[in-house]
């Protein structure tokens, strides 16, 4: 939970920030940014939904793998795009995407036993960028680091919007 945490404090911090300059960028877009981040995080959905429950309801193989990918994250946030109205489609997508490749640096960044990420620019390429094992996703220090520097942000934007 930590993780996912993390992975949705990046885009608000990076996203609230921006907000301080772009003049249509306001909360609730910040928020449409935070959720793309959660997408390469639905792959834990297999904790509860095994995958060969799914394979065996669809009757083909399947696997939850690719949703941490950018090609997952890509047609995901293609799919969450078109639930909003067509004249947001583009700020909507850019946002969502973002969120999504926040999370997926975040995630190139962890510790790996092998010294490589996983293939998260897949389906564009198979290859396994080397990380720079900064940290472990269960550490806590990653997630204080997080709330503290989201808490700092959030300040910082309430005071900003007083002057306003």
């Amino acid at each position: 939970m930590a993780d996912l945490l993390t992975h949705l404090l990046a885009p608000y911090i990076l996203l609230t920030v921006a907000s301080w300059r772009v003049d249509w960028l306001d909360q609730r877009w910040v928020v449409v940014g935070m959720g793309g981040a959660a997408i390469p995080d639905l792959v834990k959905v297999g904790i509860v939904l095994n995958e060969r429950v799914v394979e065996a309801f669809l009757g083909v193989p399947f696997t939850y793998m690719p949703v941490s990918t950018l090609g997952g994250v890509l047609l995901l946030t293609g799919v969450i795009t078109v639930a909003f109205e067509r004249r947001r489609w583009r700020r909507v997508f850019g946002l969502v995407t973002f969120g999504g490749l926040t999370s997926l640096l975040l995630d190139g960044m962890r510790v790996y036993a092998d010294g490589r990420a996983s293939a998260w620019l897949y389906p564009f390429t198979n290859w396994q960028p080397p990380t720079p094992s900064l940290y472990v996703s269960s550490d806590p220090t990653v997630l204080v680091v997080a709330v503290l520097a989201a808490g700092t942000v959030a300040v910082l934007d309430r005071q900003m919007r007083v002057r306003r």
